[in-house]
């Protein structure tokens, strides 16, 4: 008789270890879970033709935020489930946030299928993540407001200029890509001279909750002109509005143009790493990349082969900065602290 209740008493035992071990057997690669800050408009037409792709083998779940500041509520939220992922990919449309993934160590290395000479900053020094379709930061100016060319602005830095006191426009520096072009100026001019800079805008400048707002404000003439993304900028000329695009800090003694990248990043332990990767391979691709600088966001290729150039671009070669993005991600937070008591609400 004892013999014969052995058996279930080792059922018992294993019973549990089952379920324990369960928890850590890999789910079936029939979905992706993808978190996107690229709004949804541009976004889900890329992820409709990669389920095309697979002939619908891989179900793409896609997440996105509409919030103002949905790239740190994007980021928050994977950070807050580090311990049981959810996200499988994370597509951005900047990038200091990215990089904070990758320094708290949440992303996968990932061999892309770039350019062997790709733009000096968009692509993770350890392969985890990878830039593509970028939008420049540019100047959007009211032609009615400010008629002669030769008198617009050329600069980032005329935001400073006393001579545009009230005129020219920023969004707050404490999200999305105007965070990141914060960040870039403080590590291109050191700590002081930013500081300084960015105290004499917030004093100069009109300052705004968004980079929609700034070009809509300049497209309604509340102001001469204002800093913004080149996606905001381009619609308010498509509109019929008034307004010019500037690349900034185009001379040789000037640093550039800043473009942001669009950036992919597979969570390091994603749920569903193989059809992850495959996306992600899948996306940073020149035909991707077409797309979006054909559709209307215009966003800017760095794949050599794309030939065909957004209508944002102007017909005159762009002197680009050269950023280093992932220096620029650890001076954030400090950066941030500071920022918010100089951008005060």
């Amino acid at each position: 008789m004892p013999n014969t209740k052995r058996p279930l008493d080792c059922c018992r035992l294993i019973a549990p270890l089952i379920l324990l071990v369960g928890g850590c057997v890999p789910r079936p690669e029939n979905e992706v879970v993808v978190y996107s800050a690229l709004d949804q408009e541009f976004a889900a037409p890329m992820l409709s033709s990669f389920d095309r792709h697979v002939d619908s083998k891989i179900q793409v779940n896609a997440r996105f935020d509409i919030e103002s500041t949905k790239t740190i509520g994007l980021v928050n939220r994977i950070l807050g489930e580090r311990d049981r992922p959810v996200c499988d990919l994370f597509w951005n449309n900047e990038i200091i946030h990215t990089v904070r993934l990758q320094k708290a160590g949440l992303l996968k290395e990932i061999d892309w299928p770039v350019d062997t000479v790709w733009p000096a900053g968009c692509i993770a020094s350890d392969g985890t993540w990878c830039g593509f379709a970028a939008r420049a930061r540019v100047l959007i100016v009211n032609k009615k407001l400010l008629p002669d060319p030769d008198q617009w602005p050329t600069s980032v830095l005329d935001l400073a200029d006393p001579k545009w006191k009230g005129q020219g426009a920023i969004a707050r520096p404490l999200f999305g890509t105007t965070a990141t072009h914060a960040a870039v100026l403080e590590n291109q001019l050191g700590q002081e001279k930013a500081d300084a800079l960015f105290r004499e805008i917030q004093q100069n400048a009109v300052t705004l909750s968004g980079n929609k707002q700034v070009a809509q404000a300049v497209s309604a003439g509340q102001v001469a002109w204002g800093l913004t993304d080149t996606d905001d900028a381009v619609i308010e000329r498509d509109l019929g509005f008034p307004v010019a695009i500037v690349y900034p800090d185009q001379q040789p003694d000037q640093m550039g143009t800043l473009r942001i990248p669009n950036t992919l990043a597979v969570l390091k332990d994603a749920p569903h790493p193989v059809a992850a990767e495959q996306l992600a391979l899948f996306l940073m691709s020149p035909e991707t990349e077409k797309r979006l600088a054909m559709g209307n966001s215009s966003q800017i290729p760095l794949f050599r082969s794309v030939k065909e150039q957004p209508r944002v671009m102007p017909e005159e070669s762009v002197r680009w900065l050269d950023a280093d993005f992932e220096v620029a991600a650890d001076r954030w937070e400090p950066l941030a602290e500071r920022l918010n008591g100089i951008f005060v609400d």
